[in-house]
């Protein structure tokens, strides 16, 4: 395998990777029937979870004993009914086989949020029972596979992938709520119709959860904002995406063809469109 990797494929099957040979994952799968990128794509909730329940049993094929996996989720609210997507992952990657370690919380700038027609609805009617709330945080839900061998890491590799404490500090990396500003898909951006994760939460955690030269693999890799992240970090990198309308922004971002990427096409992509009112 190349040291970096873009199959436009579904990762239920990564037939690509050998078991054991994944030391991180860092990903944000799609949410449930969200704007922009799935909208309307699932049947119903049950289809959502079968499908994460089959991708979080080759995650685990993959993964390195003791190895981390990040998940960035939400819960999400369509046609007026909130489903508990935070709790149902938690549940099928332990299902799966993972431990739950941790979870921190990324909270976004409120003035990134307006008030909505859901928060709203109590300014129309100012009394109990009429309170809906708008969404300032996701979850970084973090697994792990069994134990890690502190042992098996070099003291020469510890040392060159050694944190900043400083900015570790500085920036509280340690607190379990991460202030991070969000990505907004504005025209002309590389994002503009996806759902892209900030570039910031890949890289604190695969500082915090991996070592110069360790693979990190994103099953569900967007834009590409993952491998970029992975390049940059002296990583290698190997990412998956079924929907093969994001490859122009995934070639864009991480410059295929300049750089040395292995880019497979499967057949088992797909060419998905959300509704024209999606927006």
């Amino acid at each position: 395998m190349e040291d970096h990797t873009v199959v436009l494929g579904d990762s239920r099957d990564m037939k690509e990777i050998k078991d054991e040979s994944i030391q991180l994952v860092v990903t944000s799968p799609p949410y449930f029937n969200a704007p922009f990128d799935y909208e309307g794509f699932y049947e119903d909730y049950e289809q959502y979870k079968k499908l994460m329940k089959d991708s979080a049993k080759e995650i685990y094929r993959v993964m390195e004993e003791g190895r981390i996996v990040c998940i960035v989720c939400d819960d999400m609210l369509v046609n007026s009914k909130k489903y508990p997507v935070v709790a149902d992952l938690t549940k099928i990657f332990m299902d799966a086989g993972f431990d739950y370690r941790d979870k921190i919380i990324w909270k976004k700038p409120e003035g990134y949020v307006r008030i909505s027609r859901r928060s709203g609805v109590l300014l129309q009617h100012p009394y109990p029972m009429y309170f809906y709330p708008d969404n300032l945080q996701e979850t970084i839900l973090i697994l792990q596979k069994g134990d890690f061998d502190y042992s098996k890491v070099s003291d020469e590799k510890k040392e060159r992938s050694k944190i900043n404490i400083e900015k570790f500090q500085e920036e509280k990396w340690f607190l379990t709520v991460w202030e991070i500003t969000n990505v907004l898909p504005k025209k002309g951006r590389i994002e503009k119709d996806v759902a892209a994760f900030p570039g910031e939460i890949p890289n604190r955690l695969m500082k915090l959860f991996s070592y110069i030269g360790d693979r990190v693999l994103d099953p569900f890799l967007g834009s590409g904002t993952t491998s970029k992240v992975a390049m940059d970090l002296n990583r290698k990198s190997i990412g998956y995406e079924i929907n093969s309308r994001f490859s122009d922004k995934i070639k864009e971002k991480l410059n295929v063809g300049k750089e040395d990427i292995q880019f497979i096409e499967r057949d088992d992509s797909i060419d998905y469109q959300p509704p024209d009112d999606s927006s």
